[in-house]
């Protein structure tokens, strides 16, 4: 992978950048623009975007395909629902909330398939406690918001991209609302709008400590009810169907495993939305759900897309700690269980285990500092005192306060003999939200023509270097709908051919390997997993250095050869799929994807902290980005199926 790091002054400015080994195989680096103050003048995010993608677009290979592209507008309901290939205006890969409020709006104008891993509500979204943040009160403005944005985001955020999402938040809000979503309201009738940490104001829409489940329930109820909208659920996406126009990359559509039946189902459609979410696995712990393979990354990756900025992972300060509560847990979470930030935000207080308040050492800010600073302190108090969990403790406030702002919290915890309002409660940092990922622009388009991101897999600019609390959420619903216009004018420009499907191979299930060498196959994916997310937990976590970082590219590196080679000795072929094999492809794919950033990192910023830099470095205040090259050396993981190389 080749890396350069380069200064500059709101101007893109490139290097020819050193080659570096084949990490992700088929990337080649380029780091970009910067922003003195983050002033308004100059490249924004979006235009260096339309601009600096050109540099390496030369590389791609030429294909045949888009010569041969018949136009066919009528897209029939029948078309939709019969066989192996279904034809749609749009397919939304996910269906958390950006993917269901983009669907919503582009259903208005055309067919749309909702492909989703699991069942509908299984995502990131139906996870999320704390809320919403909006200025939604007098005495808040943009600005605030703002700054705090920018302020967490260590100054990396692109400041176009903030105002756009600060200032269009509230009236994606009011929308939510209208369409039914219930918020909690003070006695007089307002919001209740909470205070979380990075906070300047009180500005957090909220459902109790289950907003995320209430946006969701609102969001699906009208899914359901609308005619033009079809949900495929447990259909896995494998890869976009992708071909050449010049230099350009254009994507054509999706193929996906129905994980109930075991049948290769292809999407072909004229605009695809990914909104698959993160890619908290590659950790052992954390707080996403167990569909939270990377998968949408990986793909795009695969398909030639730009990734930015993967070595900000954000780990949330505090997860429930199993080892800590009264009564164990019988059996190992699928995820780690979130305490919200609005906790903290509410009164909460952060001790060791000897009871001593800890975070005013660390930040004048204490508890209400930034999750990165936070989680930092606690990975530092429980190594200094070789402990395994810290305790929050809210039992200070008053009760009914407290169960009615954290009811779910406080339910949960009690299941394991631990009442909120008498005792504190052991937390532990986890693996939470990936701050980097497919680079968008402020529409949401990628550089592949025909695809659009939203939510946790896009890399818009807003969360720079660290992700600001309930941030998430907003810049879900402000960029789910900018990417409805666009869509619909790419939509209707734009033609489908009935016999399209032909001229991509079809990814082959495996059961003519027979039952003991899938068991075998999948016996030896899920160790590797295992020993991957280790890997990363150990030498790619809160606090990382130089040494460890290549000892962990090394390692992966390792573990992914001896995978594939097991995989191919067993008959394997690259053509296959199976649902554990592709998360694990998809796994290899982002990690190495974080790894590589990391190491291009030469300072300490935001989420990414390493001692052998342990400063912020203005001269290295830019994305770092990911171009794509030349697939032909790379692994499996790094391949799209359609075009792997048959051993």
């Amino acid at each position: 992978m080749a890396t350069g790091i380069v200064a500059g002054s709101s101007k893109l400015q490139f290097r020819e950048s050193v080659c570096r080994g084949q990490s992700c195989g088929q990337a080649s680096w380029v780091s970009g623009v910067t922003f003195k103050g983050c002033p308004q003048k100059g490249l924004s995010w979006s235009s260096w975007l339309s601009k600096g993608l050109q540099v390496q677009r030369s590389n791609f290979p030429q294909s045949s395909i888009h010569d041969n592209w018949k136009p066919l507008r009528a897209v029939t309901a029948s078309c939709l629902k019969d066989g192996s290939v279904k034809y749609v205006d749009f397919a939304v890969i996910g269906s958390g909330v950006a993917g269901l409020r983009y669907a919503l709006e582009v259903a208005k104008h055309g067919s749309v398939a909702v492909i989703t891993k699991a069942e509908p509500h299984e995502s990131n979204t139906n996870y999320a406690q704390g809320g919403v943040s909006a200025v939604l009160c007098p005495l808040d403005s943009v600005e605030s918001h703002m700054q705090d944005t920018i302020v967490a985001g260590a100054y990396l955020c692109d400041e176009e991209t903030v105002r756009v999402v600060c200032t269009e938040g509230p009236d994606r809000i009011r929308e939510l609302i209208a369409m039914g979503a219930s918020f909690d309201h003070r006695e007089d009738g307002n919001l209740h709008l909470a205070r979380e940490g990075g906070h300047s104001h009180h500005r957090i829409v909220h459902a109790a400590d289950m907003t995320g489940r209430e946006i969701e329930r609102a969001l699906l109820e009208a899914v359901i009810n609308d005619p033009n909208i079809f949900m495929f659920e447990h259909h896995f996406a494998i890869d976009f169907l992708t071909s050449q126009d010049g230099s350009e990359t254009v994507c054509h559509g999706v193929d996906t495993l129905n994980t109930e039946t075991q049948e290769v189902v292809r999407f072909i459609s004229k605009v695809v939305l990914l909104a698959s979410g993160g890619a908290g696995h590659i950790y052992p712990m954390t707080t996403n759900p167990l569909v939270a393979t990377g998968d949408g990354i990986a793909m795009a990756h695969r398909a030639q897309a730009v990734i930015s900025n993967m070595e900000f992972v954000q780990f949330h300060p505090t997860a429930l700690a199993d080892e800590g509560l009264p009564i164990k847990p019988t059996k190992t979470r699928e995820n780690a269980f979130l305490i919200t930030e609005a906790v903290r935000g509410d009164g909460g207080i952060l001790y060791n285990l000897s009871m001593e308040r800890f975070m005013p050492l660390y930040d004048e800010r204490a508890e209400l500092a930034p999750r990165d600073v936070v989680a930092r302190s606690i990975d530092d108090q429980l190594k200094k005192r070789d402990e395994k969990y810290v305790l929050l403790d809210i039992s200070h406030k008053p009760k009914e306060k407290t169960l009615s702002h954290f009811p779910n919290i406080a339910a949960e915890c009690l299941k394991y003999g631990l009442d909120i309002t008498h005792q504190p409660i052991p937390v532990v940092p986890a693996a939470h939200y990936m701050c980097g990922g497919v680079r968008a622009g402020l529409q949401g388009e990628t550089n592949v023509r025909g695809l659009y991101v939203a939510g946790e897999v896009a890399c818009t600019g807003l969360h720079g270097a660290n992700r600001l609390a309930s941030n998430s959420l907003l810049e879900a619903l402000v960029f789910a709908r900018r990417a409805v216009q666009p869509s619909i004018d790419h939509m209707s420009s734009s033609n489908l051919d009935l016999s399209a499907s032909d001229r991509w191979a079809e990814p082959v299930v495996p059961t003519s390997l027979g039952g003991e060498v899938i068991h075998n196959v999948l016996s030896r994916t899920r160790e590797l997993r295992k020993e991957l997310q280790s890997v990363m937990w150990k030498y790619v976590g809160i606090v990382r250095s130089t040494t460890r970082l290549k000892f962990a590219e090394q390692r992966i590196a390792e573990l992914e050869a001896k995978w594939e080679q097991y995989l191919f000795q067993q008959g394997w072929e690259p053509t296959m799929v199976g649902l554990e094999a592709c998360e694990m492809r998809n796994l290899f794919c982002c990690a190495k994807l974080v790894l590589s950033s990391a190491l291009a990192r030469h300072e300490s910023r935001g989420l990414h902290y390493t001692i052998d830099f342990p400063y912020v470095e203005e001269s290295k205040r830019l994305p770092t980005v990911i171009f794509p090259c030349s697939p032909m050396k790379s692994t499996w993981s790094s391949r799209q199926l359609h075009n792997q190389h048959i051993h």
